[in-house]
């Protein structure tokens, strides 16, 4: 039996995450009181466009697989998008009841926290699907997600004091 998505899917589901990613980012911007915690949100928001694009350069380079026969041109990269958004880091039901909770730096900073680590699960599990010569393109989002996680959990040292 074959697994439904291959590594070029994941990678493309890692591009779409950094785009929510950002979005979440820009909301915690207008939320904000504090300048200097604006100025961190809208880096970090500015990182996840980044690794969107690392990602963006890693599935460039990746041996693409033609996707599955499509009853429309795009059906399929529609339902990547959908996937993501409502069933893998960003479900929308869950979302909108934690960002209801967002209403400071340090809840918006537990928040993007949780969405870096439920990401680094995620591509930890779904690589177990994928062949062996695939684990590297896998492990490099693995990385650029441990990144984000220390800066954000730095970040929130910094304003728990």
């Amino acid at each position: 039996m074959g697994s439904l998505f291959d590594a070029t899917d994941i990678v493309q589901f890692a591009v779409r995450v950094e785009e929510n990613g950002a979005n979440f980012y820009r909301f915690a911007v207008q939320l904000m009181k504090d300048d200097d915690a604006k100025k961190i949100f809208e880096k970090l928001a500015e990182e996840e466009l980044k690794h969107g694009k690392i990602f963006s350069q890693i599935f460039a380079a990746m041996e693409k697989t033609p996707p599955p026969p499509e009853s429309f041109a795009g059906e399929y990269a529609a339902y990547l998008r959908s996937y993501v958004d409502n069933a893998v880091i960003f479900r929308k039901d869950l979302l909108d009841k934690e960002m209801a909770l967002v209403k400071d730096t340090v809840s918006a900073l537990d928040f993007g926290i949780r969405r870096e680590l439920d990401s680094i699960n995620y591509y930890h599990e779904i690589k177990q699907l994928l062949g062996p010569g695939n684990y590297d393109a896998v492990d490099k989002i693995i990385a650029e997600e441990r990144k984000h996680f220390c800066i954000l959990t730095d970040l929130k040292a910094k304003f728990s004091k």
